[in-house]
């Protein structure tokens, strides 16, 4: 049996195929590469370049492959983006994840993971927020990704089909073995841009917004490596392979650093004192987000690379690597 991957040549979605190798899983990858690439991936893992929202192009991919489960990355992830363009997100994130998820019950995939967001609770009421806690997004982002929470919900109620929806909290950090990282022009993740701008990469770079009710008024966030988000994937998938209950997990460390905390670390680890401009709020952003995690963690989820310093220092180290590939 296979497991499908949509979004796979992209930042999350190749550390999934590389993890998905080294477990001895047999993995095929669904890309239409706007922001991915073939080289993220390992060189055995098929790559089907197309749109997940192709039902016949995913039809004959599910059926070709054997999918058992797939785990659906691909996604607009932009907030702000999201602000000025909310049809072009409830397109991309709502109505291609219902083609994907009609497709994948007509061909009988047992187990569907799903790629969701922390933008679900918009402004949280309590910190840190649990899953139990109010859904209210102040975003089409967050919004996009909730309608396909609900879409998941009631499909597994009326089909045989089981789902985890993991809430990823701020995604950072790089392959520990260097194979992938993110690669994406003009990436607008915060680690990735101060790293840039400690490299010379960028002009220094700009802090939206020093006025939030936070201990220095910048947004507080919770960073997870990259590989332990994936890894929480896995034991998603582990638990519903054992006949465990669909779920919907938060996945993040329950700990929160600020903007100007990150950019003061990646000032420090990579040495260089950037120029840092205070610029006004973006639109959709919320003050505060961390995660409590008690419920990913029952599923014997472990993190493994929980150190702010560990997460730059492999960002700084992928992004001067990225830059050799580029250059070559």
């Amino acid at each position: 049996m296979t497991i499908l991957v949509t979004g796979g040549a992209g930042y999350i979605g190749s550390h999934m195929a590389h993890l998905l190798r080294d477990c001895g899983e047999k993995a095929v990858v669904i890309d239409n590469l706007s922001t991915g690439f073939r080289w993220a991936l390992p060189p055995d893992v098929p790559l089907l370049v197309g749109d997940f929202g192709d039902r016949g192009f995913v039809t004959d991919a599910l059926k070709r492959h054997d999918i058992e489960a797939i785990v659906h990355f691909a996604a607009k992830i932009v907030v702000p983006d999201s602000v000025v363009d909310p049809l072009g997100y409830y397109e991309n994130n709502t109505a291609k994840a219902r083609t994907l998820l009609q497709a994948a019950v007509e061909n009988k995939v047992r187990h569907f993971i799903f790629s969701s967001t922390a933008a679900v609770y918009g402004e949280p009421k309590t910190t840190p927020v649990r899953e139990e806690d109010e859904t209210s997004p102040i975003n089409p982002y967050g919004r996009s990704k909730l309608m396909v929470e609900w879409m998941l919900q009631d499909t597994a109620h009326a089909h045989p089909l089981t789902y985890a929806a993991l809430r990823y909290f701020n995604v950072a950090g790089a392959d520990p073995q260097g194979r992938t990282g993110q690669s994406t022009p003009n990436a607008t993740h915060l680690i990735k841009v101060a790293v840039q701008a400690a490299l010379g990469m960028r002009k220094g770079m700009d802090v939206f917004g020093v006025d939030y009710p936070t201990p220095d008024g910048s947004c507080v966030r919770d960073y997870i490596h990259v590989t332990d988000l994936t890894r929480a994937h896995l034991d998603a998938l582990a638990h519903l392979r054992k006949g465990g209950a669909s779920l919907t997990c938060n996945v993040g460390y329950n700990r929160g650093y600020s903007v100007l905390e990150v950019i003061e670390t990646v000032k420090r680890v990579s040495g260089v004192d950037f120029e840092v401009r205070i610029a006004g709020r973006r639109p959709g952003d919320p003050a505060q987000i961390v995660a409590a995690n008690d419920r990913i963690r029952a599923l014997g989820w472990k993190p493994e690379h929980d150190d702010l310093d560990t997460i730059v220092r492999q960002a700084l180290a992928w992004e001067k690597g990225l830059a050799r590939r580029l250059a070559a």
